[in-house]
């Protein structure tokens, strides 16, 4: 899957620079945002607005939904998909795909099961040689896209049937392992003691501030505009308030026997760990910003001296590492593992990732986009489940979204003055 815009592709840190004009006021950023969003650049908002709509909807017609014990089940429900989303957004700004991405955390899973259960390998040896098969699959992905020029969708098309017969091998067609690592199994099924979310808020606000702050001392090093400083304290308010409303929710007891049940789950910090990483390395690093210009024009990217082949390389070893994280979470969940761990997830991870606004034509769109995306369709999946509708009907819902999220993309680069090249 090969597209690619005229222009090349922003850098995210410039986009800021570019976009907001000139260091100002509110209303002035507020201006120039809207300006980016009537030239088609609308990122996340219909997603963002679709997540309200569904929210009020399906608190309307459920009255389960919007309780502290749905709220944590929907934040555990969303993890693996949130993580598949983040992973596939690395290969989806180089105009690429990855479809193997969720069977490679399967056949991880199957690998670190058998090698745990059945050989006594100790548990972090046989994890970290689950982790190896990520890494190895997306560096055999990288070669034969980047080194050897076959299409990525034609390469991750036969490791996504390869990989499924390779997992029936490892595990056994019916077979099924249980999870008996309790570290592990606390990943998605543990809280955090009440303390430690006000902690964990207190943590991100120290962090986003942090960066922000940094953010300004090095434009202005650099003799570039910044950004107005009331934009930084916004931000750092709504942070504050809505991770106070958030921590205080999911501090509330949530059980319904005799032993209590509060605290954020244990899932969340980790989340958002990784998600403010990745967003680092793309925001912030060479690497991130090798990323944009070859997915908005590899060509203009290469003859400005970028090794292409080298970062489709390392994005498609970064994705394949992050799918098998992925898989861990669902392994967690569950409590087992069996041959068909990841197999029809992928889809799901892509369609979270264009829902959310990355641009399956490359060069557009952020990692928080993507998370965004997957809880979309967390919540469609929770609210008709709620709701006792078929599964049938949330596919067809699911498949909806993503058709509108495509068109949307598309039209708005149109209006952007951008075009995919055939």
């Amino acid at each position: 899957m090969t597209a690619t815009t005229t222009n090349a592709g922003p850098d995210p840190v410039a986009s800021d620079l570019i976009g907001s004009g000139m260091e100002g006021g509110v209303v002035d950023q507020v201006r120039a945002w809207w300006q980016r969003v009537r030239g088609g650049d609308m990122g996340a908002l219909p997603a963002i607005g679709g997540l309200v709509v569904l929210t009020i909807l399906f608190t309307a017609l459920s009255p389960f939904f919007l309780t502290e014990r749905n709220f944590a089940n929907l934040l555990n429900q969303a993890a693996t998909l949130v993580m598949l989303g983040i992973a596939l957004v690395f290969v989806l700004l180089l105009g690429e795909i990855d479809l193997s991405a969720g069977v490679t955390g399967g056949v991880a899973m199957a690998l670190f099961v058998v090698l745990n259960a059945q050989f006594g390998v100790p548990w972090p040896i046989a994890l970290l040689i689950g982790f190896g098969v990520g890494l190895g699959t997306g560096a055999l992905i990288g070669f034969f896209v980047a080194r050897v020029g076959i299409p990525s969708f034609v390469v991750t098309l036969g490791l996504f049937l390869g990989y499924q017969g390779l997992a029936l091998l490892i595990i056994g067609d019916g077979g099924l392992y249980r999870l008996e690592v309790p570290e592990l199994l606390a990943i998605q099924n543990g809280n955090m003691p009440v303390w430690a979310g006000w902690v964990m808020l207190l943590v991100m606000l120290a962090v986003s501030a942090g960066t922000s702050f940094w953010d300004r001392a090095r434009r202005a090093r650099a003799g570039v505009p910044n950004r107005a400083i009331s934009l930084v304290w916004i931000k750092l308010g709504v942070i504050l308030v809505l991770g106070g409303v958030f921590v205080f929710v999911l501090n509330q007891d949530r059980g319904q026997g005799v032993r209590a049940v509060q605290g954020v789950p244990v899932i969340v910090p980790i989340v958002l760990v990784i998600l403010w990483l990745g967003t680092f390395v793309l925001d912030r690093t060479k690497f991130g910003r090798y990323v944009y210009a070859i997915g908005g024009n590899a060509e203009a990217a290469r003859r400005s001296g970028v090794k292409v082949r080298w970062v489709k390389w390392s994005a498609f070893v970064i994705c394949s590492t992050l799918a098998v994280v992925s898989a861990l979470f669902s392994v967690a969940r569950v409590g087992s593992v069996d041959a068909t761990v990841g197999r029809d997830i992928v889809l799901s991870g892509v369609a979270a990732a264009v829902v959310g606004g990355v641009s399956l034509f490359g060069g557009r769109g952020r990692l928080i986009h993507a998370a965004i995306g997957a809880l979309v369709i967390a919540v469609i999946t929770n609210g008709l489940g709620l709701l006792g509708l078929p599964a049938g009907i949330n596919l067809l819902v699911t498949g909806g979204v993503l058709i509108l999220a495509a068109t949307v993309d598309a039209v708005s680069r149109l209006r952007s003055g951008g075009g995919a090249r055939t």
